[in-house]
């Protein structure tokens, strides 16, 4: 059967019945693309609204202007739907936040800070707002502050995590238990049967980012996509909780905190050793051994650099597959 073919199955199938999801964005598919630092540019974010999921720049690696012209670009790439992600407690919070008003983004991921301070204003403007927590009661408190989504992200996922280590098997079903607002599951997910299992255990959408990290619409630099497929089982691991929990690759980088922490956990030292711009030296310039590698656990099962076009056929051939159809 031919990849078209496959779409087209898809394409019925949300035609007989939209989710909460696809509802509340206006997509096709209730596919989130994660919005990655050093990774998710406006080619990715408009690759993914152009196959019928939401894609999201990560602003948090852009200065200002950087972030208005990928938003310009997106804009310019797609019609579809798409969005912007912002760590609450980053720098130049404000001037981020007025670009995106102005530049007409309806979107916005939160992350990383409190959902209260924002939500309400930005819901005034149109915006649809949706907020990551990595535990049930965060959730809770997205709830209370009003959100219209909540991604809740395992700590299978990369980049910076919950401290408490709580599995996306484990979180989803209990946040599900306790919040009304329509759920996307994060952590641990790159096939479309990961995306069924998410969605059995009571998820209305997933937010996938490791397998949009190895595509070729992905901004970062290709020696690092090449090392992201060439990862096994057990070669990521889960650090620097005394300052904020971040899954990263084992490299030397990672083994110069790691001998921190024999000689006891100073944060200090810790901050020193991660220096400035190590994330961009790693994902984005290349450098493999002295670089922050962030990826998540599913990386063992990312064997090759792909279109995200493609990885959507894959995403809605598995997920098929699997025997769940009712999105």
């Amino acid at each position: 059967m031919s990849n078209f073919i496959h779409f087209g199955i898809a394409e019925k199938m949300y035609r007989e019945e939209q989710n909460r999801i696809t509802e509340l964005f206006q997509i096709k598919y209730p596919i989130i693309q994660g919005g990655m630092i050093w990774h998710s540019g406006w080619r990715l974010a408009s690759a993914v609204s152009n196959s019928g999921g939401l894609g999201l720049i990560g602003s948090a690696s852009m200065y200002p202007d950087i972030l208005r012209e990928n938003i310009r670009k997106c804009k310019a790439a797609t019609d579809k739907p798409f969005g912007v992600n912002i760590a609450l407690l980053y720098p130049n919070l404000e001037e981020i936040i007025n670009i995106i008003l102005e530049e007409g983004v309806k979107i916005f991921f939160t992350s990383a800070g409190n959902p209260k301070t924002y939500t309400e204003t930005l819901q005034k403007e149109g915006i649809k707002v949706a907020h990551v927590v990595s535990s049930t009661k965060f959730a809770m408190k997205c709830e209370d502050a009003g959100v219209d989504a909540i991604v809740a992200e395992g700590f299978e996922a990369g980049g910076h995590n919950g401290r408490d280590e709580t599995t996306t098997m484990v979180l989803i079903p209990n946040v599900k238990q306790h919040i009304s607002k329509p759920l996307i599951a994060a952590g641990g997910i790159a096939l479309g049967s990961q995306m069924k299992a998410a969605m059995t255990l009571g998820a209305d959408g997933v937010q996938i980012g490791s397998r949009f990290a190895a595509t070729e619409e992905a901004s970062s630099h290709i020696d690092w996509k090449n090392k992201i497929t060439q990862l096994s089982e057990g070669d990521t691991h889960l650090t620097l909780k005394e300052l904020a929990p971040v899954r990263l690759v084992k490299n030397k980088f990672f083994y110069d905190l790691e001998k921190l922490y024999e000689t006891g956990r100073n944060a200090e030292a810790l901050k020193e050793t991660l220096g400035r711009a190590r994330a961009k030296r790693g994902m984005f310039e290349g450098d493999l051994e002295e670089g922050e590698l962030e990826i998540g656990q599913v990386s063992a099962l990312i064997k090759e650099i792909l279109p995200v076009e493609t990885v959507f056929q894959n995403l809605l051939k598995e997920f098929k597959q699997a025997g769940y159809t009712d999105f």
